[in-house]
């Protein structure tokens, strides 16, 4: 098997995908004539979204997102924490939680995409050596 997508249920997908190219630097990679399904270009494994209202189509029930009991989260990962930061909150992300150094060295900052994602933007993990 092979992972492919994470899939999110948003009420506007074009939306979504022109805040995620903003705020993130991402690339649209597809966006159907529908506007039910759309993906951001993000590698092996597609970041994509499909509408609320396609899903309820196809007899789902989608949840809301909520930022402070997320149940997931998208992880971003940048050399410019502050930099990247700044400019998803320019783009309309909510401010979660400034960039601050965490006991293991790694720089964390959280913020919300406009459907109540939680967003992490963060520096790389030091792991420790093998052996």
């Amino acid at each position: 098997m092979i992972f492919r997508y994470t899939i999110l249920y948003v009420e506007d997908v074009a939306g979504t995908l022109d805040f995620y190219e903003r705020a993130f630097a991402l690339k649209t990679l597809f966006l159907h004539d529908s506007g039910d399904y759309g993906e951001l270009k993000t590698g092996e494994t597609k970041l994509a979204f499909s509408s609320r209202e396609l899903m309820k189509q196809l007899g789902k029930t989608p949840g809301n997102a909520d930022p402070k009991a997320p149940v997931f989260e998208l992880a971003f990962e940048t050399n410019d924490v502050g930099g990247a930061l700044d400019r998803a909150v320019r783009a309309g992300a909510k401010l979660v939680q400034e960039a601050r150094k965490e006991p293991w060295g790694q720089i964390t900052s959280y913020v919300s995409d406009p459907n109540g994602y939680l967003v992490e933007i963060c520096s790389s993990v030091q792991l420790p050596s093998a052996g």
